[in-house]
This record gives structure tokens, C-alpha cells and sequence, in this order.
């Protein structure tokens, strides 16, 4: 608790009488000051109990005590003490109703209790109120430690804290997810603060803010020790935290930081041993890659996987910060691994020179989740409602291999690099290989090289038919869908077949080469189609 006006007055020794104010004796007492300034107000910082003996003032002067005790209660002052028998045998009469006018607390001073009394016995109870906090802190420190190393963990942590502080708290992953809260009822005032944590998501870290709800108080702080948050904190109460309630978060925020850090050293250990894994696949050796993956990579192997190769792109969003803090790679990591931790799935993540390899469960949440973080890109990049943060992740390609086994990873693994190449050159975040396969060859040699390669090969037939000699560009795509049939191909020109062969060799003639090379004729096709000629 801390040291109030009331406690002061109850202090027996020093005989205090309370002269106005009464109902405001809960007020803390940060300090005790005395100054006979006719203006102290540049020298207090707030909260303090301000003593005088009225020298230099006009105590009995109605309008100069309601002046000088306004500038006192905007400058935050607790109480103010009157020293009666110096100056005045009795407080004046115009200090006692310009207090009691604004609600301030003033203490009667007798003559035998000098300032210096007051000023030992408020800093012996403030030394004694932080060396309670301290004690405290301490004490929470310990319970709160013992919950972290417990078979809970950090939700025991959360109830512990919870407990402390008197309040709710809860803990968010490193996507801004919700893990845990406590007390159980927490989760849905946890819930809808998820935007609040996702914003302090952007910012480096360590950061924390303060959300002034109408429920409650609510602190935010990431965990974590690099720049981009390992997951937040939040702690909900009814009121700013004390001093010793302030300790016990600041453990918890060690602790919780503490535990992400050594999950962190373990993911690298375990990134390790799922890239021996996935080069012992790609060899062709699954039977050594099932050895090595033993219980915390072996269940991926016994069922269908599917393979999910990225890397980061040129993006507007990367652009327009100069490159700075984009990491859509982090981002997208990020998402598959809150996915498998809420659904207990295995996940093999390789880091791969500036690329992530990626081995899921198919059908699982960790590829449904993959999928939804794309689509969430592609809808942004279409809608442009708001502009997109570096941490938005836009700068991002990703190919998806079809479903296979240990024996076919080599195979799942070139899939998913043919898809990642067709997502580049579409502009798309996600391309599945399946894609690739059911549908047309055109849109994967929609690029700039191949459009300059079929409108280098019919130039020369456009230029023809640009002096209107003939129309030989659309003579040769009806001959060609109609694999060189002349009656039915000059049918759907509407000429004689005799024309139509006439212009089929001013083709041969303007290009020289010949349509009856397969070679010619899939090219000139593959023009057509690609220029939409």
C-alpha cells in the first residue's frame, strides 16, 4: 500500500490535526517539502506535502490564498502543512477557506513538531514502503520462477502473474496469436486485443504500450531480445501497477523472454538436424533420413508431405522502405510454425541461402496456413486499402510441391522450384505445381523474353499485312488450329484452298523456313498464342 496523507496523520508523535480536506486523505505522499516562496510551484514535481510557515505570504488576504492555492493544486501537490505559533498562533482564516474551496488537504503543524520530524518519519515510511516492494518482487521473482519451471510452464506462469498483480494476463505467440490466458475468463477479453498486438508486432523490439480500455488498464510488452518479437505480453487491471506489482511483471517479461530465447537456441538445433534430414531426402536415402529424424521429424515421413520452397522478391512494400525491415520470409515462417504449435503437427523449416524449404503434413493446418498468409498478400496487393508495412511480407514467392513420399522428395522438391519460378514470373505469391499440370504451357512463357523471341519471329508477317497484300498472320492461325486441313481451315477464312496455299508459302518465303518442320510450326503456334496476335 502506499504511504498516504492519512497514515501520516495518524502518526501519533507528531500530534497533526486535519484543518480541510478530509475526504482526500487517501492521497499518496511521493515527498515532503518546505519553501516559504510565495510561488514553490516551479520547484515541486507532484505529490508532495508542502510545509510553511506563511512568512513571506499574505495568509489573510481572501484572494491571494485562493491564487496561491490554485497554483498548488495544479502543480499536483498532495497536502500542504500549516506550522501554527511561528507567524500565526491559529491557521488563517482565508488559507483555511481557500483550501477547503478546492478540496485540498490542510494539516495543523502544533509548535513542537518541527518540519524535520515530518520530513524523517514520511521518508522512513517510504523507505519501508520500498523495501516491502523490494521483499516482494522478490517473492513474486521465486513463485514466479517456480511456475515457469514447472510441467505447465509459462500458463502457470500466467496464473501465477495473474495472482500478483490482481488482475488477467495473457500470452501471444510470435504472429500475434493467443496462447494462453489467465484466469480462464481472460480469453476472450485476451482475444479482442489481437490488432493491438499485431501493431506492436511492427515495432522493434523490445517495445510496450498502453491501452486505456473501459474495462481496464492493459499493458502490452514484447518478448524477446532480437529485433523482430518472439510473441507479447499483456496484463489487464483495474488500475496502474504498484510498485511491487511492477516488479513481478518485469520478472515475468525476464522469464517469458528467457524461455522464448532457449526455444530459439533449440529451433536452430532442431533446423539443423531437419536439413540433415532434408539432404538425406533429396539423396534419395530415406531409410538414413528416417534414422535421423527419429520422434521429432519421424511422423512427417510416414504419411504424405508436401514440399514448400521460398524466397523473398522485389515488392512495393520493400521498395518504398528502401528495403529496410522486410522480411517476408520471417513472416511467412512465422505463420506455418503458430500453425503447427496450435495443431501439435510436425514442421521441418530449412533456412536455405536466402530461401526457406519448407516439409508439412499434406492437407494439414500448417500448408491451409501457408495458403491463407498468401492469399492475405494477394488480396492486399489487390485491394492497396492502406499502405503495407515491411512486416506485411508482400515481397514474397512460394512454390507448393504436390503431394508425395520420403522415396519421391527429390522429385516434390524440383516441383515446388518450378512453382516458385512460375510464381516469379506471374508476380504471385503461391503457385502450386498441381497448377502447373492441369492447366495450359502459354501463361508459364508470359514473360518479357519470350514475347520479344514471338514478336521477333512475326514481324516480318505483320509488316506484310501492315501494306495490305494479304492477311497472312491470320491465314497461318487458322491453318495451324486447323493442323494444316486446307479445305477446313480456308472454310474459315472464307477463300479457296488454292489462295490459302498461296499464302502458306509467302509465309515459308517472308521467314524462310518451313511449315513442314514440326519444330516451325509448334514455334509459330506458341508465337501466336504468347502475342495474342
Amino acid at each position: 500500500m502506499p504511504f498516504t496523507l492519512a497514515t501520516l496523520v495518524q502518526h501519533s508523535a507528531l500530534k497533526l490535526t486535519v484543518r480541510a480536506g478530509q475526504d482526500r486523505l487517501d492521497a499518496p505522499v511521493r515527498w515532503v517539502h518546505a519553501s516559504e516562496l510565495a510561488d514553490p510551484v516551479p520547484y515541486m514535481e507532484g505529490g508532495e506535502l508542502l510545509l510553511i510557515t506563511a512568512l513571506t505570504l499574505d495568509a489573510e488576504d481572501p484572494e491571494a490564498m485562493r491564487r496561491y492555492v490554485r497554483r498548488l493544486v495544479g502543480a499536483g501537490v498532495t497536502g500542504l502543512g500549516f506550522a501554527v505559533g511561528v507567524h500565526y498562533e491559529d491557521v488563517p482564516k482565508a488559507l483555511l477557506d481557500a483550501t477547503t474551496e478546492a478540496g485540498l488537504p490542510l494539516i495543523e503543524v502544533p509548535r513542537k513538531t518541527p518540519f524535520l520530524a515530518i520530513s524523517k518519519a514520511v521518508s522512513e515510511a517510504l523507505a519501508a514502503e520500498r523495501y516491502r516492494a523490494v521483499t516482494a518482487g522478490f517473492a513474486a521473482q521465486r513463485d514466479l520462477t517456480r511456475a515457469a519451471l514447472s510441467a505447465e510452464g509459462p500458463e502457470a506462469l500466467l496464473g501465477s502473474l495473474a495472482g500478483q498483480v490482481g488482475g488477467w494476463t495473457a500470452l501471444y505467440d510470435p504472429s500475434g496469436a493467443l496462447v494462453a490466458a489467465a484466469p480462464d475468463w481472460a480469453v476472450r477479453r485476451a482475444g479482442r486485443i489481437t490488432a493491438d498486438v499485431e501493431r506492436l508486432r511492427e515495432r522493434t523490439a523490445p517495445a510496450s504500450t498502453v491501452l486505456a480500455e473501459a474495462e481496464d488498464r492493459i499493458e502490452l510488452h514484447s518478448l524477446g531480445t532480437g529485433r523482430r518479437p518472439r510473441g507479447a505480453l499483456a496484463v489487464g487491471t483495474d488500475a496502474a501497477l504498484g510498485t511491487a506489482e511492477r516488479y513481478a511483471l518485469h520478472s515475468a517479461i525476464a522469464l517469458l523472454t528467457l524461455t522464448t530465447e532457449r526455444s530459439g537456441a533449440l529451433q536452430a538445433a532442431e533446423q539443423r538436424l531437419g536439413a540433415a534430414v532434408l539432404r538425406m531426402l533429396l539423396a534419395g536415402e530415406p531409410e538414413h533420413a528416417r534414422t535421423v529424424a527419429g520422434p521429432l521429424y519421424g511422423q512427417l515421413l510416414d504419411a504424405p508431405f508436401r514440399l514448400l520452397v521460398a524466397e523473398a522478391v522485389p515488392s512495393e512494400a520493400a521498395s518504398g522502405n528502401g528495403g529496410e525491415g522486410a522480411d517476408p520470409i520471417g513472416a511467412l515462417t512465422e505463420a506455418l510454425e503458430a500453425a503447427a504449435a496450435r495443431s501439435g503437427e510436425a514442421l521441418l523449416v530449412v533456412p536455405d541461402a536466402g530461401r526457406v524449404v519448407v516439409l508439412a503434413a499434406d492437407g494439414g493446418a500448417v500448408v491451409a496456413a501457408g495458403a491463407a498468409h498468401a492469399a492475405d498478400i494477394e488480396a492486399r496487393r489487390g485491394s492497396r486499402t492502406r499502405p503495407l508495412e515491411p512486416a506485411d511480407g508482400d515481397g514474397l514467392a512460394v512454390g507448393l510441391s504436390a503431394p508425395a513420399g520420403p522415396i519421391a522428395a527429390a522429385t516434390a522438391f524440383k516441383q515446388a522450384e518450378q512453382a516458385l519460378s512460375v510464381a516469379r514470373r506471374r508476380g504471385r505469391v503461391l503457385v502450386e505445381h498441381e497448377e502447373l499440370a492441369a492447366g495450359s504451357v502459354v501463361p508459364l512463357l508470359a514473360d518479357d523474353a519470350v514475347r520479344a523471341f514471338a514478336d521477333g519471329m512475326l514481324r516480318a508477317l505483320r509488316e506484310h499485312d501492315a501494306t495490305g497484300r494479304g492477311d497472312l498472320v491470320a491465314s497461318l492461325r487458322a491453318w495451324l488450329s486447323r493442323h494444316g486441313q486446307w479445305d477446313a481451315a480456308a472454310a474459315d477464312l472464307g477463300v479457296h484452298r488454292h489462295t490459302l496455299r498461296y499464302r502458306m508459302r509467302r509465309v515459308e518465303e517472308i521467314l524462310g523456313r518451313s511449315l513442314d518442320d514440326p519444330d516451325v510450326r509448334m514455334e509459330l503456334w506458341l508465337a501466336l498464342k504468347v502475342t495474342a496476335a
